[in-house]
């Protein structure tokens, strides 16, 4: 028995981190560098710098900083803590095709904050996201679908979403993943894809995974283990190069 159920997974959220949002077009190397003083200074903990460089960005329509304003609005970060104006601005975001605002918004929609609970809205929103590549909701529509939570439960939709999450070398999909074929959800159980799936997980420091992958390894063969083993190190090589797609795939 492995250490986790799939519904044992919660939604994630994202915090201020340094980085570049993934599919988003800058309008310019200003708006750039204004993004990133505002994320830095967010990181810092100097909210009224942020502030000042998000509302900006937000006036000019510039997509990511509004998101990055509503973040401030819903975390409570230098302003009252205002999930409907957060919602707005996630909306703004959504309106311009962001997917980190259409995650946000997701988010809102699944818990009732600032917006009526909406498990349909959650679920058009997070597939919004997904198909714009952004693994946070294509991991997040792999445990509704896992758990019934808004739609049907469907194993198989649950894995498709799980193996997009996990080419995209998001850890706790690639956990969720070994956990299906562990228990055989919706497919026959597979000890070898177990031992694979947890292997990746644990070489991106999931130790949930690494618990999980000796417990495989006590009910395999030496010589499976072995083939298993460079099974996991040529799929993590694709993930890592951006070249898995899924079993038999390349982007």
């Amino acid at each position: 028995m492995q250490l986790s159920l799939i519904g044992d997974i919660l939604m994630s959220q994202f915090n201020f981190k340094t980085l570049l949002l993934a599919g988003i077009l800058l309008s310019s190397p200003f708006a750039h560098a204004g993004l990133e003083e505002g994320i830095k200074a967010a990181n810092e903990g100097e909210f009224a710098q942020a502030l000042k460089e998000f509302n900006y960005l937000a006036d000019k329509g510039f997509a990511p900083g509004i998101y990055e304003l509503g973040k401030l609005y819903e975390g409570g970060y230098g302003v009252t803590r205002d999930y409907r104006k957060a919602a707005q601005l996630y909306q703004q975001g959504v309106a311009k095709n962001h997917p980190d605002s259409m995650f946000a918004l997701a988010v809102l929609y699944d818990e009732g904050n600032g917006v009526k609970l909406d498990k349909q809205m959650a679920i058009k929103l997070f597939e919004q996201a997904a198909n714009k590549n952004l693994p946070a909701a294509q991991f997040n529509l792999g445990v509704m679908y896992a758990n019934g939570d808004g739609v049907s439960v469907d194993y198989e939709l649950a894995k498709t979403w799980y193996e997009k999450a996990a080419a995209n070398n998001y850890t706790l999909a690639q956990f969720n993943l070994a956990l299906m074929y562990f228990k055989g959800l919706g497919m026959p159980k597979n000890l070898e894809k177990s031992y694979i799936w947890n292997t990746i997980a644990e070489y991106n420091g999931n130790m949930q995974a690494s618990h999980s992958r000796k417990l495989d390894e006590q009910k395999m063969l030496p010589k499976e283990v072995e083939e298993a083993k460079e099974k996991a190190d040529a799929i993590y090589t694709r993930i890592l190069a951006g070249t898995y797609a899924g079993e038999g795939r390349l982007f």
